[in-house]
């Protein structure tokens, strides 16, 4: 047994061992971790600082502390004395490993930081916010007539804005008589009135005339965070910014972060104080980009899957944990924005939109805002690629939804070489049929593999890893060069053939990148796939039961990663039910075009509150043909559906005669399992 000290490294996800003693600087490198060092490690530049986590990490079976470090060296008191070493920060050159670490690798200190693809769309969204911006002019104090500023105030509303009645937050009640005069009675009053059955509220007051306000639209995703600063007057997407969730250090996927409240006694309280944390900086950075001041932001809107969308309440997310997978809330939530510590206007509100059930969250509900299934004739598939997949399938007369537990396969994690989307990570994939070469594209490069001056144009990164995308794709080609059987078998005898296909124990692995560090495609990375995409399959197989269709009209993948998913090659993989090729796209951050609509027209809110009341939704784990359907999708592209449109513009593998004699008949011949797939039939019992 190897007694070396574990370390990982986040949000990157690497992991490795090395023996005590070892930099941690060292141990990033022969991990593909790029930590910048300009001075070569002589701790004079400080730009290779990190940050060591302290806490039992469940997920990855690691007991952090800052006391598994060496202590401050004289090299690193030299430079904290000379310049600032924040608190909690070491320089990775000097420390060395001496137990088992968490190490987070700070976003300041990275070249290779995670790409966060969240960029608003360019939609045009009707707009009837619930912030209002009013001018009055307000009549001046008179002896005769004995009216405090406030209710004249109120009245100059009401006459001027034909508002019923106003209410007035606390906060501005010192503060109204100070900012008339300053205005000579004219002022600028912001109210914040979310339907007509509500009381307007006086939120906000300004001297003269004011002719801006601003609102936030986020979207909390488990792996990353999107903000928009959005104009209420004009809908304009003022400034956007992404930031990883460093929520990502407690654990990779959502049940290992709710294992991890469980198993801490402050992970709750950890887990909504660093995302609250980020959020911050996140707003200080759209404010600082779009030249405003944060108390100018009078209204925001969140939207997040379930554990995401509790823990940022600061509710525990045990309950999620399991069966019935209870919410705390599952309706729309309005609040100040004070009480999430938010720091903006004191008068500022949010909005977070309903989840649908236990697994299918608010961010769901918002993708379905954005590409209304519910408005249209046609079946309309929406899936949400991540750890925990959400699928809605639905058109005017009905929708329903569920989720699928895909783990973080898709994502570079559980995949030997797999990273996260960050520079130098593999995205894009193509193997000649005859020789089996490989052709990659790299991010942070425009270039191909066998382009001449590509490993010049990657700079100091290098290629470091292959991100989801780039595994799909890969997985896809080795299939249609006949690397990879239809059972996600690596054809060993393809070793004679080429040298790309290499033994490595019992099994086989596929060579896609000679450079250091070498990247294959192992056994295990095959599977983990498969695991990962049946689950998804058999997830949108249920769904289509419960629809009764056997066909979808249209398929659209949201988030960030769907963005970066080729349809085709999904299509191959058994990612997605056969489809018209022309019919499938990406909507990107759909989830924060959802926000954004019920940022700026409070219509569009009442809107989804009623359509999720009408989503019917579906627990994957508790349907008994779901098993079934995910054995069958552990095939490539799957064992009994016969993806006839997809035959007709891709030319795939003959299928074994047992597939055909499964499609002729409707049923599959009785057969004995794999071990691979009673191995996977027992992960998601």
């Amino acid at each position: 047994m190897n007694d070396d000290p574990l370390v990982l490294f986040m949000p990157s996800g690497k992991r490795g061992r090395f023996r005590r003693g070892t930099t941690v600087l060292d141990a990033a490198r022969q991990l593909g971790v790029y930590v910048e060092s300009v001075c070569g490690g002589r701790a004079t530049c400080g730009r290779c600082q990190i940050e060591v986590q302290e806490g039992h990490f469940a997920k990855h079976k690691i007991s952090s502390s800052p006391a598994h470090i060496s202590p401050l060296g004289a090299k690193e008191a030299r430079y904290a004395e000379k310049r600032v070493l924040p608190p909690g920060r070491r320089l990775s050159c000097s420390a060395t490993i001496e137990g088992d670490l968490v190490v987070d690798v700070p976003q300041d200190a990275v070249i290779n930081a995670q790409v966060v693809r969240k960029d608003a769309d360019t939609r045009v969204i009707e707009r009837h916010p619930a912030v209002h911006l009013c001018y009055v002019e307000v009549e001046e104090p008179d002896m005769h007539k004995p009216l405090g500023d406030l209710d004249r105030l109120k009245a100059a509303l009401q006459r001027d804005w034909s508002f019923g009645r106003i209410g007035v937050d606390a906060h501005l009640l010192p503060q109204v008589q100070a900012i008339l005069r300053k205005g000579n009675w004219a002022v600028t009053a912001a109210l914040h009135q979310d339907s007509d059955d509500d009381i307007a509220r006086l939120i906000a007051l300004w001297p003269g005339l004011k002719n801006e306000a601003y609102g936030l639209a986020c979207d909390i995703g488990s792996t990353t965070i999107a903000m928009h600063l959005v104009s209420l007057l004009s809908g304009r997407v003022v400034a956007s910014a992404g930031a990883s969730n460093p929520q990502i250090r407690f654990g990779e996927d959502l049940m290992s972060r709710v294992s991890y409240v469980m198993m801490n006694p402050d992970g709750r309280e950890a887990m909504t104080r660093a995302v609250r944390e980020e959020i911050s900086k996140l707003v200080q950075k759209v404010a600082e980009d779009g030249g405003i001041a944060r108390t100018d932001i009078l209204d925001t809107v969140f939207v997040a899957n379930p554990i995401m969308h509790h823990l940022f309440l600061g509710i525990d997310p045990t309950e999620l944990g399991g069966a019935p997978f209870a919410l705390a809330v599952s309706e729309a939530v309005s609040m100040r924005a004070d009480d999430l510590k938010l720091n903006l206007n004191p008068g500022a509100r949010t909005y977070l939109l309903p989840c649908i059930a236990g697994h299918v969250g608010a961010d769901a509900a918002a993708v379905t805002l954005s590409e209304g299934p519910h408005r249209q004739d046609e079946m309309m598939l929406i899936v949400d690629v991540g750890t925990n997949a959400e699928i809605v399938l639905g058109n005017r007369s009905r929708v329903v939804a569920a989720s699928s537990p895909t783990g973080p396969a898709f994502e570079g994690a559980e995949i030997s070489s797999g990273q996260r989307a960050a520079p130098g990570a593999i995205e894009r994939v193509r193997i000649d049929r005859e020789t089996l070469t490989p052709r990659f594209r790299v991010i942070g490069s425009e270039l191909w593999s066998d382009e001449p001056g590509f490993l010049a144009s990657l700079g100091q990164t290098g290629v470091t890893g292959i991100c989801g995308s780039g595994i799909i794709e890969v997985i896809a080609e080795m299939y249609l060069a006949g690397i990879i059987s239809e059972d996600g078998v690596v054809n060993g005898m393809l070793a004679g053939k080429s040298p790309r296909i290499v033994a490595e124990g019992r099994t086989f692995s596929y060579v896609l990148s000679e450079t250091e560090p070498r990247i294959t495609v192992t056994q295990n990375d095959v599977r983990a796939i498969q695991l990962a995409k049946a689950a998804l399959y058999a997830g949108i197989k249920l769904l289509m039961e419960k629809q009764d269709v056997e066909t979808v009209d249209t398929i659209r993948f949201a988030g960030a990663f769907g963005s970066f998913i080729d349809p085709q090659y999904a299509m191959v993989l058994g990612l997605i039910p056969d489809c018209d090729l022309a019919r499938v796209s990406a909507v990107g951050n759909a989830a924060g075009t959802g926000a954004r609509m019920a940022l700026l027209n409070r219509d569009h809110r009442r809107e989804i509150e009623q359509t999720v009341r009408r989503i019917e939704k579906i627990e994957t784990a508790l349907e008994p043909k779901f098993q079934e359907h995910f054995v069958n999708a552990m095939a490539l592209p799957n064992k009994v559906d016969p993806f006839l449109k997809l035959a007709g513009q891709v030319h795939l593998p003959p299928r074994s005669r047992s597939d055909t004699a499964a499609n002729e008949t409707g049923n599959a011949r009785p057969r004995r399992r794999s071990r691979e797939e009673r191995a996977a039939r027992r992960k998601h019992q």
